[in-house]
């Protein structure tokens, strides 16, 4: 049964789509994790019933679940996509309102982590809900089957374990925990809606105590901690030695546990310990006595404002173990780091680590090979594949290589050796997996990836599902390239249509990427094979704008001749995107600032990531948008009127321009929609493994349409009384001290392009002839002293400076 489960989940065909999706959903308990689960549900759309006990207070029975949904509302970083998403939460109690839940199609349980009061749920539960309702509980590691005992066989069937990690919205891992009973329809029902509508990485962990992520990421945080309790480094050397070095995140592992909170981290271990009998490394879990110290003391972490951490002034302090007092963070004593390039791959980071001498390369071989072979040991008592231990350290712990991705990037004989070197343990399935320097956890061929499975004692395929788009893959494949440049290529994705990748640094919009962009488009468009082509990378962001380094040089030089052919460039090749013959889909992600906004925003049928983070960024370096962005909006105000008269133009207008002026940055594509970035009709897709599918897909759906380019048309602005009437506005942020008056000399520049440059009284101008407005703001701004000063301090800190 089991084995069924875990094939039905795992596979990705044409019949996972015939799955409808979830309407409507009832989450039980408005503590952080419920209310936010709540929040992402909304997200997508869902009716969400947000339940919790009732209040004490008789004249407002639902006050627990009300005031959960207000505290998710404040909470940073924000669990909604937009302000109006969390009108589709609906608040009750357990007493008055239990009788909703007959009416959703899944039910999930998140109330305190106590067997009793959980099972006594489910029985409530069980004679509410409808015979169809799907129901989850989002336990962390209580076991699944003992939740739902002594509920029916039909109950049993369609229950399973949901275990979001938080924060739900922003870490990608959803584990999915069936017991004996479930029924693998059920499961694969959970993984399709999981994965596609709420945008999440699906594994499937077995009934053990803390699943897969929470059973080796904690091992690892209690290791880590240790070596300060009981070692010879301080915090600060610890947290330098687990985070981003060695592909972690920058919260390391102390900053980690402060967020975490340190009351729930104390739980964890405790719960583990006992959990867990078995376990021949059972002691790891013993909580070092400074964290049962701190939590004694009330100091949880960042909710009490002090943990290992503390925050006094502009100063983090740490703590001292002996008197709990906060110290000054001390120099780093790994003089040795200063031999490891972090501008260099993970890869070859983590092999200079393992090869290094003195204290930092002691600690990391030490506390690896310790964590590699405990995660080797786990198999098959949590999974019985390691790309499953390694998917759920990546998605729910942030890792950007999971255990035994790092042992074959160390080198699989390499590092067995040096485990039996120091006595070690290792499970019997590691010494038959042992072939010489050809061994690894992972291999590729031409049949696709496949992983070593040891249950099985052979290497198993591990495909990626099939709506989704690797560029890696594909660059792998020489007979993909179709064209490549400098900074950027021109790939076959298949069923006719290309993709242009960027691949400059930190994707930014050198003269190479437009050049290139432009050439791309000639070749689409000249060619009967193609229908259309996709811009989109795999980048860690989609492109944070023009590279600004190029700009700085050229003006350094006194070449504003160069900076004019550049942005009149930059222009065109923002009007093709718009203008082909063919479609040209943007598939956006992460961060897209300044240029890549205007990129997007050129694009007719844009495709973003739910996580997309949009904005014209361009006056923090003194400028504007001046590659279509100011004229795009400036259409789109007039656009959004019913009758185009001017004062209907004007609020769409200031609401953009304030926008813009303000450098405001979405915090989601549905916020970006909202602020005019993104259009009504744009493909958010939420997991953004899926975009360069989608994309494709719809570049195919538009040319079987028979695609026709937009006409262009002229846009209405308002000329100068809109432009005073701005003007008005900007001063009243400089009066009060919300923008420095170099700000406000940049937000009147912006004004001037804009509502049309000079024209005394509204009228119908074109896109060239705003464009050509955009050219000239942005060569007067880019000759300003200040606006250098903002370059510089840009390139040096990666900070605004507001001079």
């Amino acid at each position: 049964m089991e084995e069924t489960v875990q094939q039905e989940a795992h596979a990705v065909s044409d019949s996972a789509y015939a799955f409808a999706p979830f309407k409507r959903a009832a989450v039980l308990g408005a503590g952080t994790m419920g209310a936010q689960i709540a929040a992402h549900l909304a997200n997508v759309g869902l009716h969400v019933d947000l339940l919790d006990i009732p209040g004490k207070d008789s004249d407002d029975p639902d006050e627990i679940a009300r005031a959960g949904l207000s505290r998710a509302k404040k909470i940073r970083p924000n669990p909604f996509f937009t302000t109006s998403a969390a009108d589709r939460i609906f608040i009750g109690n357990f007493e008055q309102d239990f009788d909703r839940l007959r009416d959703a199609d899944w039910v999930l349980e998140a109330v305190v982590e106590r067997m009793d009061i959980k099972r006594s749920l489910m029985e409530r539960v069980e004679a509410a809900v409808g015979e169809n309702t799907i129901v989850s509980t989002n336990t962390s590691g209580l076991s699944i089957a003992e939740i739902a005992s002594g509920r029916s066989e039909a109950f049993r069937r369609r229950f399973l374990g949901t275990h979001f990690f938080n924060p739900p919205r922003y870490l990608k891992l959803l584990e999915l925990v069936p017991s004996a009973d479930t029924d693998p329809e059920v499961v694969a029902r959970m993984a399709h809606f999981g994965r596609v509508h709420l945008g999440k990485g699906i594994v499937i962990a077995r009934d053990t105590p803390y699943f897969i992520g929470n059973r080796i990421g904690v091992y690892a945080m209690l290791q880590a901690m240790r070596e300060f309790t009981d070692g010879e480094f301080s915090i600060e050397e610890i947290d330098a030695l687990t985070g981003t070095l060695v592909g972690r995140p920058r919260s390391a592992t102390f900053r980690t546990a402060d967020v975490v909170g340190l009351d729930v981290m104390l739980n964890v271990a405790d719960n583990l310990f006992e959990a867990v009998p078995d376990d021949e490394s059972r002691e790891a879990f013993v909580a070092p006595d400074l964290l049962r110290r701190l939590v004694e003391h009330g100091r949880l972490g960042q909710k009490s404002g002090a943990g290992f951490y503390r925050k006094e002034g502009k100063e983090i302090k740490s703590v001292d173990p002996g008197s709990l007092e906060y110290r000054s963070p001390e120099s780093l004593r790994l003089p040795e780091l200063e031999t490891i390039d972090e501008s260099a791959g993970l890869q070859d980071r983590l092999r200079k680590l393992f090869d290094l001498e003195g204290r930092a390369g002691d600690f990391f071989r030490r506390t690896t090979l310790d964590l590699l072979a405990y995660s080797a040991r786990r198999i098959p008592e949590i999974t019985d594949s390691p790309a499953d231990i390694d998917r759920a350290m990546r998605w729910g712990f942030g890792w950007e290589l999971g255990p035994f991705q790092i042992w074959d990037a160390l080198g699989f004989e390499r590092v067995k050796d040096a485990m039996e070197e120091r006595g070690i343990a290792l499970p019997s399935w590691i010494d038959s997996m042992s072939q010489g320097d050809k061994a690894a956890f992972y291999s590729k061929s031409h049949v696709g990836s496949t992983v070593y499975v040891p249950v099985h004692g052979r290497y198993e395929a591990d495909p990626a599902p099939a709506d989704t788009i690797d560029v890696a893959t594909l660059k792998a494949e020489p007979e993909r390239d179709i064209w490549s440049a400098e900074d950027c290529a021109l790939l076959d994705i298949g069923d006719g249509v290309a993709l242009f990748e960027f691949r400059s640094k930190a994707n930014t919009l050198g003269r190479a990427v437009i050049e290139g962009l432009i050439e791309a488009i000639d070749r689409i468009e000249a060619d009967r094979a193609w229908r259309g082509m996709v811009i989109g990378n795999d980048g860690k962001n989609f492109s944070v704008g023009a590279n600004l380094f190029e700009l700085a040089s050229a003006v350094r030089q006194g070449s504003i001749e160069i900076v004019d052919g550049y942005l009149r460039m930059f222009q065109t090749a923002m009007q093709r995107v718009r203008y082909a013959a063919k479609p040209v889909v943007v598939a956006a992600h992460q961060r897209v600032l300044g240029g890549g906004c205007e990129l997007l925003m050129a694009s007719t049928h844009p495709v973003a990531a739910a996580e997309s983070y949009i904005g014209l960024v361009e006056l923090g370096v003194g400028l504007i948008p001046a590659a279509s962005g100011s004229t795009r909006l400036a259409a789109l105000a007039a656009r959004r009127t019913p009758n185009g008269h001017p004062s209907e133009i004007q609020p769409w207008l200031r609401k953009f321009f304030e926008t813009v002026a303000m450098s405001t940055v979405s915090t989601s594509a549905r916020e970006a929609q909202e602020l005019g970035f993104l259009p009504p009709h744009a493909r958010i897709v939420m997991n953004d493994d899926r975009r360069l599918f989608v994309a494709r897909e719809l570049v195919r759906q538009l040319s079987n349409e028979g695609y026709y380019p937009p006409p262009r048309r002229t846009v209405k602005v308002l000329g100068e009384p809109t432009q005073a009437a701005l003007a008005v506005m900007v001063q009243q942020y400089v009066e009060g001290r919300f923008i420095s008056e170099y700000d406000a000399f940049l937000a009147n520049r912006l004004a001037f392009v804009m509502t049309g440059g000079e024209l005394t009284a509204p009228q119908e101008v074109s896109e060239e002839y705003l464009l050509e407005l955009e050219r000239q703001v942005f060569l007067e701004l880019v000759q300003q002293p200040k606006t250098q000063a903002r370059i510089e301090h840009m390139l040096k800190t990666k900070q605004p400076l507001r001079n």
